[in-house]
């Protein structure tokens, strides 16, 4: 019968094959360095190139020989062995001795493609979009297998309530990139408010996808805000700096997308006690006034200001009545001397006056000489008519004057102004007032219309220009 041996014996002898063979001790390996720790006892990190790779680590004891400090990508040379760690089965290359030999190909991959999309504008701050304060849907592209989504499923729990989409997508490995992009376009048609792209931690190999082009310029071209949370926190891939917001992890996503139940009920109750404040100021302010405008509304207030307004109107009335009695004998006297020298006796007067003249140059014409009187008495037929011709005119001028007086007399009569839609204006003493100087804003004016008097107070004047 086989020799039956336990897990740890076989392990055991691997682990010494290992260290017997001379073709796996005290060899040179040349790699790139990724997935970079360091811990108390040493750095422990994955050693590749382009087509394998191969666990490795460097012990304290051997740290001493270092004069660089070993970081993510750089490519090494590396002095050591292939040892088995016997608990777990797992093979690794022990390195003794590390000398540097230049900068991963990833690594100067990653560096062309950042130039390039930084000199396009993809990284400019300004194309950058803020993210919506209360977001109702999310979407979310990462595996559906991943604790990425379980984390933010969690996380959004105690956090304002919103809606999450999950666009399952491959994270790792051919094909990522294309399914990453796939996932984008299809919750920007979703109508979602903000989406996270993001996956856990890991190499740069394995965060590789999201070093990719096409996923850079689907996040650029994304018509909603995208959120990156990729890896860790010291973790940088492109599509952290296309993104409108970098997370430091997948938890830290749902955390700045949605806000925190206490934070808004805290904020809700700072705006509620602000505004009993203010309702509070108000409400004071408005019983102030209430009190002074009650004070002034009294019944004995109004009634004090009703008998005070009454003798005002009073003394108005009279200085009104006064001034215009004073106005009517002025015209009154103006269309009595006016008429006086109008009268018909007083034309008569003058016509008899002018006859007498005629006749006396009648009997002027007699003395003459009768040889004259033949010669001209054609002459003297045309100024015989002249007299009657000459009163005849000067009584229908006299008349006419006289009719004309008359009617520009009866014009300026105050009574028959205020008929025809006219108003004359008064200070509060009865002075007329005939020009926009003379008034201030402010004043006080009474109006004086056909059928009675009405007062007003000037807020505007306008001279003409």
């Amino acid at each position: 019968m086989a020799e039956v041996i336990s897990v740890a014996e076989l392990n055991s002898r691997v682990s010494e094959l290992f260290s017997k063979s001379p073709n796996l001790n005290d060899i040179w390996v040349s790699g790139e360095i990724s997935g970079l720790k360091k811990y108390p006892s040493g750095y422990y990190f994955v050693l590749k190139d382009s087509s394998s790779a191969i666990n490795s680590a460097m012990f304290k004891s051997a740290l001493g020989r270092l004069n660089f400090e070993p970081t993510e990508n750089m490519k090494i040379r590396a002095f050591g062995r292939v040892g088995l760690y016997v608990p777990q089965g797992r093979y690794q290359f022990i390195v003794e001795v590390m000398e540097k030999s230049g900068l991963g190909d990833r690594y100067l991959a990653f560096e062309a493609l950042k130039k390039k999309l930084d000199e396009e504008g993809l990284f400019d701050p300004s194309h950058k979009r803020k993210l919506p304060l209360y977001p109702r849907r999310i979407g979310v592209v990462t595996s559906q297998s991943g604790a990425v989504i379980h984390d933010i499923i969690t996380t959004s729990a105690s956090r304002y309530t919103a809606d999450i989409l999950l666009a399952p997508a491959m994270v790792q490995g051919d094909g990522a990139a294309e399914s990453i992009v796939a996932g984008i376009q299809l919750l920007n048609k979703a109508g979602v408010d903000v989406i996270i792209v993001g996956r856990g931690g890991g190499s740069i190999e394995d965060l590789w996808a999201f070093n990719e082009e096409i996923v850079a310029r689907a996040i650029y071209n994304s018509k909603v805000p995208i959120v990156s949370a990729v890896g860790h926190e010291t973790d940088f891939t492109i599509a952290d700096f296309v993104a409108d917001v970098r997370a430091p992890t997948p938890t830290g996503a749902a955390a700045i997308i949605l806000r925190d139940k206490s934070e808004i009920r805290s904020e809700l109750q700072s705006y509620t006690t602000r505004l009993n404040r203010a309702m509070s100021a108000v409400l004071e302010g408005m019983k102030h006034s209430f009190d002074i405008l009650d004070s002034r509304l009294g019944p004995q207030k109004a009634l004090d200001d009703l008998n005070l307004r009454s003798m005002m109107l009073e003394d108005l009335s009279k200085t009104a009545d006064s001034s215009l009695m004073a106005a009517l004998n002025a015209v009154k006297m103006q269309y009595n001397a006016l008429d006086a020298r109008l009268m018909p006796s007083r034309a008569l007067e003058d016509i008899d006056s002018l006859r007498e003249t005629v006749e006396a140059s009648l009997d002027r014409i007699k003395l003459g000489s009768k040889h004259l009187m033949e010669m001209e008495s054609s002459r003297f037929d045309t100024i015989a008519d002249r007299p009657e011709k000459a009163i005849t005119t000067i009584v229908k001028q006299a008349t006419d004057a006289l009719a004309s007086d008359s009617k520009q007399l009866e014009g300026l009569n105050p009574s028959n102004v205020l008929t025809r839609g006219y108003s004359m204006v008064t200070d509060r003493t009865g002075k007329v007032l005939t020009s926009v100087e003379k008034i201030n804003v402010g004043d006080s004016i009474v109006i004086r219309l056909r059928d009675g008097n009405a007062e007003a107070g000037i807020t505007k004047k306008e001279m003409k220009k």
